[in-house]
């Protein structure tokens, strides 16, 4: 007789068995994670940096205990890192010592190498992840319910964790509707600096180049312009933080993106048009594959 095979939210609370989920930070990725597993029935305690936070975030529903001290940590079988790139790499050794022992830790911290590389020694059974969810808003009120439904969910285990941990975060992006996807930490900091960090440069320039056609091209924008600048307008801190944690791999991504411009201009500037043509087909069938 085959066994029945748990759905992804019974197969979290298995593993938990009945211990809360904690949440350090409460931002648009903390909270939106909060708001998600409260919304399926799990305890979720949290951790913030100001009180007044803290008030938010339960006036919110995004918690049902938080401090501003690690307090609520205690019993959690799994806690969640929502915390900025910088804080990640250099963790409060107050709040490593605050971990419960035997939990599972992970991040959501949008560049692995540095982190794993700053944590795994630190903290016995972390495992590093990566959402690939995200809005331009941040802060307490920024959490939204769904974010990470149907989105990649990145872990990057190093190999020396047991795997009981590496599954808890597995089951993880599951109950929250997230496609785990598994590979290296360079090799995703790799491949987030040119579809994602390489954007957020590109919208910022695109933008700032933009500006220089004054009141008109202001008012002449559309959708299309929205469309294409929507990450270069997001937060400015969140931009410093990614080329400082990633700055290797974005180099790289920013001269692939130089030649390739570079390209089109010669294309333009010696009136090949059936080329540019041809370029902008091989970009028309190359798009899909990335949605």
């Amino acid at each position: 007789m085959t066994a029945t095979k748990l759905d992804p939210v019974q197969q979290l609370k298995t593993l938990l068995a009945g211990a809360p989920i904690g949440v350090v930070g409460l931002g648009l990725m903390g909270g939106s994670l909060a708001l998600d597993l409260r919304g399926l029935g799990f305890v979720v305690n949290g951790w913030v940096h100001r009180q007044a936070t803290a008030t938010r975030a339960m006036e919110r529903g995004l918690v049902d205990a938080v401090d501003i001290s690690a307090v609520h940590l205690q019993n959690c079988g799994l806690v969640v890192l929502a915390l900025p790139l910088d804080q990640l790499i250099t963790l409060n050794e107050a709040l490593v010592q605050a971990m419960p022992p035997g939990a599972v830790i992970t991040d959501m911290g949008s560049v692995k190498a540095p982190v794993a590389a700053a944590l795994a020694s630190r903290l016995p059974r972390f495992v590093p992840s990566h959402p690939m969810a995200g809005t331009a808003a941040a802060g307490v009120e920024a959490g939204v319910a769904g974010l990470f439904q149907g989105r990649p969910w990145v872990i990057s285990p190093s190999g020396q964790e047991d795997s009981t941990a590496v599954e808890l975060v597995e089951a993880l992006a599951l109950a929250l509707g997230a496609k785990p996807v598994y590979c290296d930490a360079k090799a995703h900091d790799q491949a987030v600096a040119l579809i994602s960090h390489l954007p957020v440069l590109a919208g910022a320039a695109l933008l700032q180049s933009a500006a220089t056609g004054g009141h008109l091209a202001r008012q002449l924008a559309s959708s299309g312009f929205a469309d294409t600048t929507r990450v270069g307008g997001g937060n400015p801190q969140l931009g410093r933080l990614i080329a400082q944690s990633n700055r290797v791999a974005l180099m790289a991504a920013l001269d692939l993106y130089n030649q390739e411009l570079k390209l089109i201009g010669q294309l333009i500037e010696a009136e090949q048009w059936d080329q540019l043509e041809q370029y902008l087909s091989r970009g028309q069938a190359m798009r899909p594959e990335f949605l």
